[in-house]
């Protein structure tokens, strides 16, 4: 993750919004990382992930046990976090 984001508060805006656990949280937005790392960047150095590959890839580690709409649910929380505080967006 990166340096500007405050990980331990990202954490806890999700886990009051959803009921998931701080660990289960932790588990997803680590796999996610490990996805994002994987992903191939484009001319302009950007990565564009889809939704639904990442939620696979998430739900397919071994050491996942949640089901889709949790980990759904996760990943759009923290995607709000983000977009609220500015470091990130949706491509149109």
């Amino acid at each position: 993750m990166s340096d500007q984001i405050n990980e331990q508060e990202l954490v806890q805006f999700i886990a009051d919004r959803s009921k998931s656990s701080l660990d289960s949280i932790r588990l997803v937005l680590k796999h996610e990382a490990d996805f994002i790392n994987q992903a191939q960047q484009n001319a302009d150095g950007e990565v564009e992930i889809d939704g639904d590959d990442l939620v696979d890839y998430v739900l397919s580690r071994s050491d996942v046990k949640l089901d889709e709409l949790t980990v759904e649910t996760i990943l759009d929380l923290e995607m709000d976090y983000l977009t609220e505080h500015g470091l990130a967006g949706y491509i149109d």
